[in-house]
């Protein structure tokens, strides 16, 4: 088996974030979102590895390389443009020859695997098989309805007045078989080549076609509120470590990582948390379920809930929560009065809030 990763979409939904950056590479709990989905993959026994790229194509290949870091080995193949999910099977065929394979979308985050799904797809090798998640609206989803075995009986892309609570996740397995299924379809209103529709063409054509449905943690890391709910799940497994130095004037409480290089000084850290390699912490209070990466700075400051991406500075600031700070944005004060702040900074920027 091979997987087939997508990592070629613009992010509009994260900006000012991904002005900067491939959505793909921001980090939870200091990891990139992709190193997480490549893990998942491996852990399927799975190393050979399509990753469709965009116009951050260099980007990633920066942060990946060959893929040996995470066991994995990459084939980089460039889509000109977002043309459908579908589009991107089209161009992969010579990658994927007539194996069977996984496709997984780059910015999708299930930190408790997808082995039961793939002993699943092993078990029945329908023509496609795939992972199903029960939604409280699913009229943003593509839509799947299951006749009582399992077996999908009908799909709709964003329907307006769905007749199923099943959403596609974004995690398909495939045989062979959908090469004709994407040859055969056309383009969508929108102008892309839908794997709903090839999903739909191969049910229609008579082909197994079935669904799983997925029990563990699952996040689209689409926008701010998903990306924080996910660093907090993701920093629940968090085993205390300290590589960097701690002084006799700080406390740790609970699970904290201090990565090698940082630095804490007379300050409080409450884990579930992570401080980045590199990075200053003095005389501040981080809370639960923080997240501060590279090279940042925190200086007398108080924040929880967050992300501060590499290089960020806050210096001075005593109540931010559920906050993301861009890479080297420097957040610090004005001078007013005021006791909580909520911030989405994005990168390079520096903003003043009230002391």
């Amino acid at each position: 088996m091979k997987a087939l990763v997508l990592a070629g979409g613009s992010g509009t939904r994260l900006r000012p974030f991904s002005y900067s950056m491939p959505k793909q590479l921001i980090p939870v709990a200091n990891r990139p979102v992709l190193d997480y989905v490549l893990g998942t993959i491996v852990d399927l026994g799975v190393t050979e590895v399509g990753v469709i790229v965009g116009d951050r194509a260099d980007e990633i290949r920066q942060a990946l390389g060959d893929g040996s870091r995470l066991g994995a080995r990459l084939t980089y193949i460039r889509q000109e443009a977002p043309l459908g999910l579908a589009h991107a099977v089209v161009i992969a065929r010579d990658f994927l020859g007539d194996e069977d394979f996984v496709m997984y979308l780059g910015d999708n985050m299930l930190p408790d695997g997808i082995a039961p799904i793939a002993a699943e797809f092993a078990e029945h090798r329908p023509a496609a098989h795939v992972a199903v998640y029960k939604v409280p609206d699913p009229r943003a989803f593509g839509v799947a309805e299951l006749g009582p075995g399992g077996e999908v009986l009908r799909l709709v892309e964003k329907p307006q007045a769905p007749r199923s609570d099943l959403a596609l996740m974004g995690v398909y397995f495939f045989t062979a078989a959908v090469h004709e299924a994407v040859r055969s379809i056309g383009p969508s209103t929108r102008g892309e080549l839908e794997i709903t529709d090839a999903l739909q063409w191969l049910v229609s054509a008579g082909a197994h076609v079935r669904a799983g449905r997925y029990e563990g943690y699952w996040k689209d890391t689409g926008n701010v509120e998903d990306l924080l709910d996910c660093n907090r799940h993701v920093l629940h497994g968090l085993r205390p470590r300290v590589d960097g130095g701690v002084d006799a004037a700080s406390t740790l409480v609970g699970p904290v990582v201090v990565e090698r290089g940082a630095r804490v000084a007379g300050s409080r850290i409450e884990g579930p948390a992570i401080i980045g390699e590199g990075t200053v912490v003095q005389d501040s209070h981080i809370g639960p379920h923080t997240s501060i990466g590279r090279a940042c700075t925190v200086v007398d400051s108080r924040l929880e809930h967050s992300i501060a991406l590499d290089g960020a500075s806050v210096t001075g600031v005593r109540g931010l929560r559920s906050s993301v700070i861009g890479r080297s944005a420097s957040v610090g004060t004005s001078g007013q009065s005021a006791d909580r702040y909520r911030l989405v900074v994005g990168d390079h920027t520096r903003v003043e809030v009230a002391a």
